[in-house]
């Protein structure tokens, strides 16, 4: 029994008219017998008594017509629900972001998407960089925005949005010179290993010659506030992102001992062979809407 063979019984059995059924269905009559012999023969029943030169339904056609339809109304809902998905007009999407993404850079881009696509429900979960992969590497989450590159070949990897880090201080006395040996000597508060943020630091200690372990860490913390606090109440340094300590750079509860003169890259990771959702597309879109009004972007190959 296939949907075909029912809207055409259903046609026929409203019309009681096998040539005025062809015509509305738009398809040939020989189309329109051959699918009501298909059910007949199939189930062994007689679903239209034929008198004379016209038809009537017979005692199993009425009482097959109402399920017909039922069938046949169940099946439009649902490619209803199809279409709403394929028209972001229904839907959730399942992201997942790394903390400094999800608090400080993506909130206005979220605000926006939903004045755009209101029947679309966000899901945002919040992990550090290791952790979002995961997510999406197991299908907790469809999309995912890090703050470093993941060592994962089931992920498509792009650039999003970029970001610098700047060392701080609580003492307003800001060294001339934030050289190796001066970040040798100082005592400092870090972010847990897996974030991207000590990724990126540790990545540029190394450029200079420094040994990451070489450091005198006294605190490893798992939220940039967390360390932001730490150092405002004088347990340290640290590197964090500008977005995180802008308003403590200006408030003067903490100052800028140097900046890490590369930028770091966010990336957004899909899996690669897992379905891309509209909602995902669109969301990535106005990501990319929002970066070309705010300035350059990184330039980067779409996502596979």
């Amino acid at each position: 029994m296939t949907l075909d063979q029912l809207r055409l019984f259903i046609a026929v059995a409203e019309r009681e008219h096998v040539t005025a059924a062809s015509r509305a269905m738009n398809v040939t009559q020989s189309a329109v017998s051959a699918a009501i012999a298909a059910l007949e023969e199939r189930y062994g029943v007689r679903l239209f008594d034929r008198v004379g030169r016209g038809i009537r339904l017979s005692e199993a056609g009425h009482l097959f017509l109402p399920e017909a339809r039922a069938v046949v109304a169940q099946a439009v809902a649902a490619e209803n629900v199809l279409d709403e998905i394929s028209g972001l007009k229904r839907g959730t999407l399942r992201a997942v972001a790394s903390q400094i993404i999800a608090a400080y850079w993506i909130p206005s881009i979220l605000v926006a998407f939903r004045r755009k696509y209101p029947q679309i429900t966000v899901e945002l979960a919040v992990s550090n960089t290791e952790e979002a992969a995961k997510k999406v590497r197991e299908g907790e989450a469809e999309l995912g925005i890090v703050e470093a590159l993941v060592d994962d070949p089931a992920l498509a990897q792009w650039p999003l949005g970029k970001d610098n880090l700047t060392i701080v201080q609580a003492d307003a006395v800001v060294p001339q010179h934030a050289d190796r040996e001066w970040l040798r000597k100082q005592v400092w508060v870090m972010r847990e290993l897996g974030s991207g943020t000590r990724a990126t630091l540790e990545h540029y200690l190394r450029r200079l010659g420094i040994a990451p372990d070489e450091l005198n860490v006294s605190l490893v913390l798992p939220s940039n506030e967390s360390v932001r606090t730490a150092v405002e109440a004088g347990a340290g340094i640290a590197a964090l992102s500008s977005l995180v300590v802008a308003p403590a750079l200006l408030a003067g509860t903490l100052h800028a001992a140097s900046e890490v003169p590369e930028s770091r890259f966010f990336y957004g990771l899909r899996h690669k062979e897992r379905y891309r959702s509209p909602a995902a597309d669109a969301f990535v879109e106005m990501i990319d809407l929002a970066n070309r009004r705010h300035g350059p972007q990184p330039q980067s190959g779409r996502q596979t």
